[in-house]
């Protein structure tokens, strides 16, 4: 199962506590400029040293995987987002003003902003697709049903696989 998130990631204790114990939660982040241009990194080395030395700081390493930089809408996007924002659909009507957007066209599924989160089912279909001001906390109950029921999304319902 994947947690795919747009920028930066601030996991909580108890999604790390899920990383640790091994029952299949793989966490990616996915450095992206699209929004404000706020990813200030241009290669993994001064993406990692900007979250050790500055933000978050305090010598912070990431406990899961980061990808190089890449766009997330657009003409660029990136084939995994356009997969992902094809299962589901976007978490708000709305998005911010157009001076603060770093890409072109604007579509109806864009990631919104930094931090929108997708959850992703053993079989690789995204399940749910979280809005960035979601706190990783709340994604625990969501992240639990997945990995304890083998959950295979088709079709917008839910379907349960035996073992």
């Amino acid at each position: 199962m994947f947690f795919i998130r747009s920028q930066r990631n601030g996991i909580c204790r108890s999604v790390v506590r899920l990383l640790q114990e091994g029952k299949g939660l793989v966490v990616i982040g996915f450095p992206c400029d699209d929004f404000n241009l706020q990813e200030p990194g241009t290669n993994a080395t001064e993406i990692l040293n900007g979250l050790k030395y500055v933000r978050p700081g305090n010598g912070y390493e990431p406990k899961f995987t980061l990808t190089q930089k890449i766009d997330v809408n657009g003409d660029k996007e990136h084939s995994i987002y356009t997969y992902l924002k094809s299962y589901c659909g976007p978490t708000s009507d709305t998005f911010e003003t157009a001076d603060m957007l770093h890409y072109s066209p604007i579509r109806v599924s864009d990631v919104r902003w930094n931090f929108e989160a997708f959850l992703i089912t053993k079989t690789g279909i995204p399940a749910y697709r979280y809005s960035p001001d979601t706190m990783p906390s709340d994604l625990r109950p969501d992240i639990i049903t997945l990995l304890e029921n083998n959950y295979v999304f088709k079709d917008n319902s839910i379907l349960k696989i035996p073992y």
